[in-house]
Parts: C-alpha cells; structure tokens; sequence
C-alpha cells in the first residue's frame, strides 16, 4: 500500500486543497486515486463536516471501489465506506465516504441542490467525460460561489485535459501524479486485420503458446464479440496438446454481467495457469485486473450515437482515440514490463484516431438532462445558456425541449409543469416517467410499474448464460402466455412479469424459462422502490396489485397503451400504406421498421398496426424500433395537433421563426387521417398558414 504513487504526494495535495475550491487531479494509470484520495481526505478531516462523495461514471466501479476501499480500513461495507447506484443504497448514517455514479449524485441534488450533505465532492474518471459528469461540472462550478469555504471540489482522471478544466474553472491549480507503470513496448499490426475477432483469437493464442507467464487482457467492443471470442479461446485452449504449454482460464468482463461473475476476474490464477480477459472498455480505467502483462487492443468501441434531426440513436462500432489506445496499453505495465499488441498499424494511431472521445454531451438525447436543469428551478441558471465544459448543438437543446413539451414536461413557453417537477423525481428516462404519471391516471399503474422495472432490466434478462446470441433469439423465453402478447413487447414484458408474480417468484420457473435470475429478482427490486416513489410522489396508497384475469386484464393492457402512448408521445410510428415500414411522426427520417425479435403480431391480411409506440430507434445498421407496442389512432390525434402548432423557438424563449423549421416540424399524415388532419397535398397551405401566424405575431410587437 505504501509504494503506490498518490501517498508520496499527501502533503502537497491537502496543502492545495486547504488553499482551494476546486483542483484538478491528473493521477496517470497507477497512482491510487480511486481509492486513496477519498482516504487522504478522511484521514485529514474532511469527513467531520459532511460526508466524501466519490462519483464515477459506472454501477460496476462504484460497487467495486467502494468494496476495496472498505476492505483497506477494515470496516463494513455500507458503514463507514459505502455506495449508491440507481436502485441500490448501502451506505447509512455512519458513512463518511460514498462511492456513487454521477447519476445518483444528480438526483440527490434534487432535494438539496446545495448538496449540503457533502463538504467534498471528487469527479472520478472525469476523462470519460459522461452525460451525467459534464452536467456536475457545471453545477459545481456554480456551487462553489454559492457555498461557503468548507465546500471543495476535486476533479480527477488518468487523461483529462488539465488545463482546459483548469480553465473552465477559473484556473484552478490542477496537480499531476505520476503512475506506478513498468515500461510497455508497443507492437503494431503491418496491415488492418478483416476481422479483429480472429485477429484477436490468433493474437491470443500466439501469446498463449509462446510469451512467458502473465495474463493476458483483450479489448473488444461488445457483448456478443466477447461471447463468441471467449468460446473460441475456449475450444482453441482445449484442443492444445496437454503439456505444450499452461492452462488458461478464460474470462468475459461487461457491464451487464452479474456481479458474482464479475468478481471472478479478480481471483488470482492457480499455479502454471494464465487467466485470457475478453473486455469491453470498462477495463480500460474504471476496473483495474492485477497481473495483465499482455494487452491486445482491437482499436475499436462500440459507441451509442444520438441523431435529434432523425430521433434516432445508432450503435456503431468506431474507432478509439488515442487517449482510448493509451489507457488500454497502459494496462499492460501495472505489474511488470509488458507487450500491448495493437492490431492496427502505427499511421492508423497517428493520423486517424482522434486525441480524445467525443463528449456523450455531444451525442446524447438531451431531454433527461435539459428536465433535471430545469427542475432544479434555480433563478441563476438558464437552460440554453447553462456553462458546459464543451457545450451540445443548439439542435440537441431544441430537440430535447420539442420532446419535454410533447410529454407535457415543458408549457408553450418553456417552463416545467408540475407533471415535469413529479417527473424528475423518478430515476428513469423521461418518457417512462410521463407513463407512471399516466397510469396513475388510467388505474394501471401496477402495469406500467411492472413494465417500467422491466425496461430497466431487460438487456439482463433474456440473456441466460451459456446460450448463444442465435439460441436466445429463437427460443420464445416464455411459453403458455396469456391471450394479448401480440399487442407488442411492452404487454410481453409485462406477461413475463406476471407469470413469475403468479409462482410467488419461484426462481426455478425464471431458469426453466431462460431468464435469468439475478435480472428478475433485480426487476422486482426495482419495481418495489418505484413504487414507493410513486406512492410519495402522488401522497397516498397506489393499487399496485397484481390484476386479475379476463375482461379485467384486458382492461388493463388497453389503458397500459394508452398510458404509453401518452408517455412515449415522441417516439409514435405510423404505417405507411401499402407495406410494413413505418414513418416516424413529426420526423423527415427514412422508413424504419419493427425489430424482428418484436412480438408484435400482424391482422390477418399480414399488416402491423397503423400506429405503434416504441421504446428506442436504433440504427444498427438498418433502421429499427425496438420494444414496439400498438396504440389506437385516437389517442394519438392529440399528439398530432400539438406537433402542429409547436414553435420550438418559443419554447426556448426565441422570437425567430422560418418556414424550413415549420415544415420540418409538421409531419405529413395520410389521406385516410384527412378527418383529424390536413393531408400531405397541402403542405403549402399549412406552410402558408404558419408564414401568416407568424407575420401577425410581429406585427403585435
């Protein structure tokens, strides 16, 4: 413990701290920041005025952190040294340094936007510059003059550009630790492999058969690619011939792994055995693996893409940046001299690779975040001109905004409703919030608490171990549903909830049917403490029963949908005429369909609904809506009136106003709709009409 880096330096880091609001940490790969700054500071006294919160932008670093840390000051974790992620609280009134997402620090600032709970607040891994991240560094910017001087902020990471916080924050001093790293020699690829997958494997096993003893730790961009390159390493492994080299226990590493899994990858091997580490880049900087000598790293990422002209968020697999190659090579040098082996070659690092990723602030939806700001209902901040380290497109505001008034979060003019202040308080994305509040209204919000924890959860649900991506896509995970699954998925998830709920949460029913069982007991978790904020929110007893069966079950799918397309009123989808592609409403994007692993049911004459709900619109790489429900046109002739007469320039408080943005905001509906609306021929007039409101409204001024 007392060899690593950031302890030499003590002195001089509570020195500037003492003299100082705000410093900026850089702790390279090594130093002991995560887990020694909050220490440090506790051991100085920080701790008597409030609590150390520690944020990181991931659940698995926080859970993992906070234990380590526990573990070093031989206390309990959840007394004295504790964490808190989204639906998960261990800490108590004993705890004096938190490990936290950055999320879960935003929320709390709801109910106490001075956090005066906190004398100091630490922005770990600030580098990976996440959604949540960006919006704290602005608020702390903020806290810091309105606060008195027992208050201090701390940002830190491996590769931040120091001086460009520093700057943000009125030049603070920004101090440099130097890691605890060996030396790492660097191996390019001659040529770009066309497959990084078997380059990968073909890497690993060269390693594997001919490099000395030390693990071995591979970078790849998914899930799926760590799926199916743990199962070749697997059977490559097992056909070497006995005695011609170590054993090699082979391990995935993803966030959507269970914990006791997780865990697994920090057991040290047995004797003559090499551990082989297939990761996506949590491995990077957020989770540290002692004894990785051999580092292989594909130079690519699988990164989630937000267009708000098209609504539509893509998940592309894109090249890293070089602060991205530097963390992952350095991985390589914590234990001894090591090798990273990158299978590119060395023009790709240099003139391809950007220096650092983009901002998520810069390719996020925005509506979560512009509600937050906007409920925290604070004079001195203003939405558009909020104090960004690296401000998002005046687009994605105004596509945010558009979303927050067609859920009745926002007035025309821009200001938070009271359904939008009852909103924020839920941790779930807007859209899913409006639902709650919805179902509240329409009696079925044991449905929509059942659907919401589901959507919370799913990506951990049907993905039972030791199945393949092709065998979970063709066994229907739950057999003998009731009648109704062929509304949509957001009524399967639903069924699927019930039928456990009906065993009493028999945890063999969740494996005879290919859930997995720490997901759905995580479901039932969260939907219990959903349910208590709905019932704080709504200041009385909610009916959260389970329903019955018949007319009244129906009943209750029918208000679900309605309550969902209240909910989701952004993300409705109208067929076209005479095929199965739907346009998106109050969108000129191209034609996207429903997700084959849909269980949406077509009529008899092989069509899908006229109108659908969806839960997200990925591009990957065709266009799809994934979770898609029916809904009924009359509840959706609302919704189209509003996207008529929205002004987004009103919204955020402009005065300006273009024929383009009217067009582009008015959708075109069919001749069958003429009834409710105008149809596509008289666009021009519609135009037309909005060039005279607007004319008349200036005339006013």
């Amino acid at each position: 413990m007392a060899t690593l880096p950031i302890l030499q330096h003590e002195e001089k880091i509570i020195e500037t701290v003492n003299q100082n609001h705000v410093v900026v940490i850089i702790g390279e790969t090594g130093s002991g920041k995560s887990t020694q700054l909050s220490q440090i500071l506790h051991r100085h006294g920080y701790s008597n005025s409030g609590k150390i919160a520690v944020t990181q932008p991931r659940r698995v670093a926080a859970v993992s952190v906070a234990r380590r840390v526990s573990q070093e000051l031989g206390v309990h974790l959840g007394e004295e040294v504790g964490y808190a992620i989204r639906f998960e609280d261990r800490t108590s009134h004993n705890t004096h340094i938190k490990y936290l997402t950055d999320g879960v620090l935003l929320r709390e600032s709801l109910a106490d936007p001075e956090l005066n709970d906190y004398s100091v607040i630490i922005l770990d891994e600030a580098h990976e510059r996440s959604l949540n991240t960006d919006i704290l560094m602005g608020l702390m910017k903020r806290l810091v003059k309105v606060r008195s001087s027992d208050f201090k902020v701390l940002i830190t990471s491996a590769t931040l550009d120091g001086n460009k916080v520093s700057k943000f924050f009125t030049d603070c001093p920004v101090l440099t630790i130097p890691g605890k790293l060996y030396p790492v020699e660097i191996l390019y690829s001659k040529e770009r492999p066309s497959s990084y997958l078997e380059s990968s494997l073909k890497t690993a096993l060269d390693i594997h058969a001919r490099q000395p003893e030390g693990d071995i730790l591979i970078f790849m961009t998914g899930q799926d690619d760590i799926e199916k390159l743990v199962s070749k390493l697997e059977d490559k492994v097992r056909a070497l011939e006995e005695g011609s080299c170590m054993d090699a226990i082979i391990l995935p590493l993803h966030g959507s792994l269970p914990p006791e899994l997780q865990v697994r990858v920090f057991s040290p091997p047995p004797p003559n055995c090499r551990r082989i580490i297939v990761a996506t880049n949590i491995a990077e900087t957020s989770l540290t693996v002692d004894g990785v000598v051999y580092v292989i790293d594909s130079g690519y990422v699988k990164q989630r893409q937000y267009n708000p002209s098209a609504g539509m968020y893509s998940l592309d697999v894109v090249q890293i940046s070089k602060v991205q190659a530097n963390q992952r090579a350095g991985r390589a040098g914590r234990t001894r001299p090591g090798k990273c082996y990158r299978l590119y070659p060395s023009r790709v690092y240099d003139v391809e690779l950007l220096d650092a990723t983009v901002p998520e602030i810069q390719r996020s939806s925005l509506a979560g975040c512009v509600l937050y700001l906007k409920s925290l209902d604070l004079p001195d901040i203003d939405i558009l001109k909020f104090d960004f380290l690296d401000p998002p497109s005046s687009e994605s505001l105004q596509d945010a905004l558009k979303q927050l008034y067609l859920i009745d979060a926002i007035d025309g003019n821009g200001a938070i409703t009271s359904i939008g202040r009852k909103m924020a308080e839920l941790p779930l994305e807007p859209s899913l919030s409006r639902t709650l509040m919805e179902a509240n209204n329409y009696g079925c919000i044991s449905e929509a608490l059942s659907v919401a924890a589901m959507l919370s959860a799913e990506t951990a649900l049907l993905s039972a171990p030791g199945r393949s991506k092709t065998e979970r896509k063709r066994k229907n995970p739950v057999t003998n549903l009731p009648d109704g699954s062929g509304l949509g998925d957001h009524i399967q998830l639903l069924q699927i909830y019930e039928c456990w709920d009906q065993t009493d949460y028999d945890i063999g029913w969740c494996k005879d049917n290919g859930l997995q069982v720490r997901g759905m007991l995580f479901v039932r978790d969260v939907r219990k403490q959903l349910s208590q904020i709905m019932q704080k929110i709504a200041k009385g007893p909610l009916d959260i029963r389970a329903n019955g069966k018949g007319e009244e079950f129906r009943k209750g799918y029918r208000n679900l949908r309605k309550a969902l397309c209240t909910g989701y009123a952004n993300q409705l989808a109208e067929r076209k005429m005479h095929h199965n592609g739907y346009r998106i409403l109050g969108f000129q994007a191209q034609v996207v369909q429903v997700h084959p692993s849909s269980v949406l049911k077509a009529d008899e004459l092989g069509k899908f609904p006229d109108y659908v709900v969806y839960h997200e619109l990925i591009a990957t790489p065709r266009p799809y809506m994934r979770n898609v429900c029916s809904v009924e046109m009359r509840w959706v002739v609302p919704i189209i009136n509003k996207l008529k007469t929205l002004d987004v320039y009103k919204l955020s408080g402009g005065v300006e106003h273009v024929e383009e943005e009217t067009e582009r905001n008015l959708p075109d509906l069919p001749k069958k709709d003429a009834e409710v609306a105008a149809s596509s021929d008289d666009r021009e007039s519609r135009i037309q009409a909005a060039r005279e409101r607007f004319l008349a409204r200036k005339g006013k001024k």
